[in-house]
């Protein structure tokens, strides 16, 4: 196996391409396009590298397409060394033979039922200031845009750009908007928004450009709790409509 190549590995129903990143990582990767089956193997190797992380794995990072596993190539070559193997190579070789071998055990995997995570969202008014424009491009009344946004279950693909927050699948074409062509500076955690084809809430406060549609009281970023995030890759987001006075009621009740 030659370090600084990739190759193409069938394990199951499905493809993996496995891959050097830099000096210290393999990255394995399942598909080319963003759908539920790419995405179920992002999930079985996920979880199958948090209950069994190989000797020398430092961590895991799950994409839409692909994770990328980062080693320790000194306790990868250590361990090589104390098993007595016949034939020394390099760290990249080993830490993708070990992937491959997961690999191998993992159509035997049956698998896990998503979490199911209700999010209350308060829609529109102050809280969603951009509504009425995503109900205008579509030509659908506000109630519309919101009884579409909280009729599909969404499933978290993965966390990034913030602390806590979920890139989800699963927005219906139909109130599929732009971003907005002026972003603003500051947007207030909890808030939920939709951009393209994608819906999502904002953790932390922080500049965006999604059109903004309604407000929850849910934390996302939990900074003491380990985990530190309420959403994890795998999970299925509901949102519920909740009434200005819900929300008040929930903002105000103590953590």
């Amino acid at each position: 196996m030659n370090g600084s190549s990739s190759k193409y590995n069938p394990f199951g129903a499905v493809k993996a391409k496995i891959s050097p990143l830099g000096d210290l990582a393999v990255m394995v990767q399942f598909g080319e396009t963003i759908e539920q089956a790419t995405y179920e193997r992002v999930r079985q190797l996920s979880n199958y590298l948090e209950r069994f992380p190989f000797v020398g794995m430092v961590e895991y990072v799950p994409s839409f397409l692909s994770v990328t596993v980062y080693y320790d190539p000194y306790a990868l070559i250590g361990e090589t060394i104390l098993s007595d193997a016949q034939e020394i190579v390099g760290p990249y070789e080993l830490a993708a033979k070990r992937v491959e071998e997961i690999l191998a055990k993992l159509e035997a995997s049956g698998d896990q039922q998503p979490r199911i995570v209700e999010i209350p969202v308060c829609y529109g008014g102050e809280f969603g200031p951009d509504l009425p424009e995503v109900a205008a491009y579509h030509n659908l009344s506000e109630q519309e845009v919101i009884d579409i946004h909280s009729s599909a279950d969404y499933l978290v693909y993965m966390l990034g750009f913030a602390p806590g927050f979920a890139y989800l699948g699963g927005l219906p074409e139909s109130i599929a908007t732009p971003r907005r062509q002026t972003p603003r500076l500051s947007i207030p955690a909890g808030t939920v928004g939709i951009a393209g084809d994608q819906t999502g809430v904002y953790p932390i406060a922080t500049p965006g450009g999604w059109q903004l549609i309604g407000r929850t009281t849910e934390a996302l970023f939990l900074p003491s709790q380990m985990p530190p995030t309420r959403l994890r890759a795998g999970d299925i987001v509901r949102f519920r409509p909740i009434s200005r006075a819900e929300y008040d009621s929930r903002e105000a009740a103590p953590s």
